[in-house]
């Protein structure tokens, strides 16, 4: 079953980087488009100690041709939905049962309202997360590896337009980690 998820995320991840024309036929393929994809997924604590961290990167030709992110940390069962399962025997592992293990891309919204009250947060979570994931597409690991070895925690967060997470760097460094581990 990974390997089959595997190669229908490659499969349309190809799609997608090849293009298809106006005529609805893929374009030409150029020979950087038709090297294997490498997926890779990492566990990190890229945002403090309260959640984790799913980050998922593909590589072709040692290039970030996407990327995702999303943190899980335990919610409310009031405000959030959790994990699949959270209503069934997984959930009843949870220590506090008014908490569930949730998405905050999942739960967004809510998440996001959370960030304007505490943090003063004026960039919803799903949109920062898309922001710091488009920064890292296209980049090579080489070039991304050295913006991070670069920059400061603090610099990182004006260098992704579009995030203002204090975490940006550490969203970053995941998605490197990621990369690296692709195969």
């Amino acid at each position: 079953m990974k390997k089959v998820t595997k190669l229908l995320l490659a499969a349309g991840i190809s799609l997608a980087v090849v293009g298809v024309g106006s005529s609805g036929v893929l374009s030409n393929i150029s020979s950087a488009a038709s090297a294997p994809l490498k997926v890779g997924r990492i566990e990190a604590a890229a945002h403090g100690t309260k959640c984790f961290t799913v980050a998922v990167a593909v590589v072709q030709n040692g290039v970030i041709v996407a990327a995702s992110l999303d943190d899980y940390q335990f919610l409310g069962s009031d405000v959030a939905k959790g994990v699949p399962n959270s209503d069934k025997d997984f959930g009843q592992n949870y220590k506090d049962p008014a908490m569930v293990l949730a998405s905050k891309k999942a739960n967004a919204k809510y998440y996001s309202e959370h960030m304007k009250e505490e943090a003063k947060s004026t960039v919803s979570y799903d949109k920062n997360m898309a922001a710091i994931e488009k920064f890292a597409t296209g980049k090579t690991i080489k070039s991304l590896e050295a913006t991070l070895a670069a920059k400061s925690k603090e610099q990182m967060v004006d260098a992704v337009s579009g995030a203002t997470l204090v975490d940006t760097q550490g969203y970053l460094k995941a998605i490197l980690a990621a990369a690296k581990a692709a195969k």
